[in-house]
């Protein structure tokens, strides 16, 4: 059966000054429009790679969600699953990419989004995993609303119950999980994302988002000073993998930053039965030596584009040992940072010719 890849959460109209401006120079102004979201991401990747992907999601019934609808289908997304509502709206958010040691920002307009007030019961389950063999979650979409919580989960349930596998991005972020007040959001994560750590095959990580959602810490490291302790993650590899036993894999990417625009990139990916750590990219005596990446051109969307590089690599045969699906993930990423937007378009061609070692960036005639 080949595989087909599916993801499910929001999807926002993104709105960014051109280049490093920042919101207050441009507005009023021009700001450039695109699309983004997590698991979106993923299934775009996913299909530029060649391989069948359906995005899984709520929108309202306007002309902004047809052009993203229409987009997608375009690239070779199977939409035909995603649910039209007549009420809610599609979420924004604003960037400001940053530039040196000014960080880049994020302001999130997605109230009342159409996913973030469809119930679970709305969603017809069966129909959008019929033919699915692999599931894309993540941290983001239960980190909405409760409905869109119960909706993932119930979503997770329905996949495992299948024989689905499963992938799960941690993906915390700090501006969400405000919809039970009084509640710690680091509280609320845990709670909400454990059943559904519980489910998954492939657990997936940066630097901070297993202390974050489950205080599994990497001893050794400090994000504020771009400190990476290799075996610290590997440890907590080991503890996500003891605490979730279903899961396969356990991967993580390393982000050294320097400053905005100049990182140190690469990524992990636990083997959970052979208790091995597989690091990615290796210098030429097999010792973990992360990519350079010194002009960041737009960072957002490095670690959906590594799960993408990810779930292909896994059901590639010639990509899905450990070793060779790490480094093509982590070069997948890597190439995200030279490219606008949060699609990473690229190919499996130029993934496969970096993880090869072409990092010159010639011009290709």
């Amino acid at each position: 059966m080949e595989p087909v890849i599916a993801g499910f959460g929001e999807i926002m109209l993104r709105l960014s000054p051109e280049g490093f401006q920042r919101l207050g120079q441009s507005l009023p102004g021009t700001l450039r429009a695109t699309y983004g979201g997590g698991e979106a991401n993923v299934c775009m990747s996913v299909a530029r790679f060649g391989m069948a992907s359906r995005y899984l999601t709520a929108l309202p019934k306007n002309p902004i969600a047809d052009a993203f609808v229409a987009q997608m289908r375009g690239i070779g997304v199977d939409v035909s699953r995603i649910l039209r509502t007549d009420g809610g709206r599609m979420g924004v958010y604003f960037t400001e990419t940053g530039a040196n040691q000014r960080g880049s920002t994020v302001v999130y307009d997605r109230a009342h989004s159409a996913i973030a007030e469809t119930p679970a019961s709305a969603y017809d389950f069966g129909a959008m995993l019929d033919g699915v063999t692999w599931l894309h979650l993540s941290g983001i979409t239960p980190a909405i609303s409760r409905e869109a919580c119960e909706a993932n989960l119930a979503l997770a349930q329905a996949a495992a119950a299948r024989g689905v596998k499963i992938s799960l991005d941690l993906n915390f972020r700090k501006k969400l999980w405000t919809w039970e007040p009084g509640t710690d959001k680091h509280a609320l994560a845990r709670r909400c994302m454990q059943p559904v750590a519980e489910l998954a095959d492939v657990l997936i990580g940066n630097e901070e988002d297993a202390k974050d959602v489950f205080g599994i810490e990497a001893s050794g490291t400090s994000i504020e000073k771009g400190e990476l302790s290799l075996a610290g993650y590997e440890g907590v590899a080991a503890a996500l993998a003891e605490r979730f036993p279903k899961a396969k894999y356990v991967a993580t990417t390393l982000r050294e930053s320097r400053s905005a625009t100049w990182n140190g990139w690469g990524a992990m990916l636990y083997d959970t039965a052979a208790r091995k750590a597989h690091f990615a990219p290796l210098a030429p005596d097999g010792s973990y030596r992360p990519y350079e990446i010194r002009a960041i051109v737009d960072r957002i969307g490095g670690g959906d584009s590594f799960s993408a590089g990810l779930v292909y690599a896994l059901n590639t045969p010639a990509l899905a040992d450990p070793g060779k699906a790490v480094a093509f993930a982590a070069a997948a990423s890597c190439l995200k940072h030279s490219i606008p937007g949060d699609f990473n378009d690229v190919s499996v061609a130029e993934v496969e010719a970096l993880a090869a070692g072409n990092a010159s960036g010639r011009v290709n005639r």
